[in-house]
Order: C-alpha cells, then structure tokens, then sequence
C-alpha cells in the first residue's frame, strides 16, 4: 500500500491535540529557547505578545508528537486489517514554516497532515516523495503554525 492510496491529496487527516501548559512552555524553553517571553511570565507582558507564550518549536515539536502517535496507531490498524502500511522514512526537508499566531499557556492546538503530492524520485528506484502541508489550529479556529513537509516513502 501507499501513501498515496491510504491518504489521498487534499485528505486533512487530524493527528491530535495537545494542551500546551505554563509548566510545559517554560520547560520546553529552558532546555530550547531561553527567550524571556518564553521563560518568564512577568517579563513577558512587556514583549510584543503580552504574555508567555510558547516557543514556535515547541508547536513545531507538537505536530511532530501528535504525528508518531497516530502513525504508530495508524500502522497497528492497518496491521489488525491484514494490510500493510506504507514503509515511511525520514523526512527529506521541510519549508516555508510560518509561525502564524502566538500559542499562549491553556491554548489547545490541533495538529494536521494534508498530502498534496506523491512522485517517484528518479535518482533511487522504487522511492517516492511525499509532500504534505502540516498545521495546528487553536481552540478558536486560528491556524497558528504551518509548514510545506517532505517524508520520503520505500516501496
């Protein structure tokens, strides 16, 4: 099977959701991103967002979290049917990430994996490359970021 078969373009598969917390944020941006409207809330009211927000990786690590999961779940379903899943590897780049709104402390973000194309690569035999479009929208309906993804797939 593959990819382009379980999902056809212009399919919005949702991945999942995740609450983002004060805690999480502030953890996250400590380790990746120590940037004060990212570590402190106090200091934060003074930047341009007014608040602690969370880091667009942080958001970007999100999608990437909520995906494994349902790719994991997704492959078992297909196994339990007796079909194989599409044998998918690293991802080949991504590109024109747009952080789109801030994610602020109790904000619920749902992530998304769109596949726009499929080709076959014509340096190695028997690969494709997928394209996908990737988002994650709030709880009000904002999309806050997104990106243009690639993951090569093995036949």
């Amino acid at each position: 099977m593959r990819l382009i078969e379980l999902s056809p373009p212009g399919r919005k598969v949702v991945t999942g959701t995740l609450l983002f917390t004060t805690e999480d944020i502030i953890r996250f941006a400590k380790k990746f991103d120590p940037q004060p409207f990212h570590v402190d809330a106090e200091a934060a009211k003074d930047y341009v967002f007014g608040a602690l927000c969370a880091s667009g990786w942080h958001t970007c690590a999100g999608w990437m979290k909520t995906y494994i999961a349902y790719w994991t779940k997704e492959v078992a379903r297909l196994e339990s049917e007796g079909l194989i899943a599409p044998k998918l590897g690293p991802s080949a780049g991504f590109k024109k990430l747009q952080w789109l709104k801030p994610v602020y402390a109790g904000d619920t973000i749902t992530y998304s994996v769109q596949l726009t194309e499929s080709r076959p690569l014509t340096s190695r035999s028997g690969t494709f490359i997928n394209i996908t479009i990737n988002d994650g929208v709030n709880q009000h309906g904002d999309v806050v970021m997104r990106y243009e993804g690639t993951v090569l797939e093995f036949a």
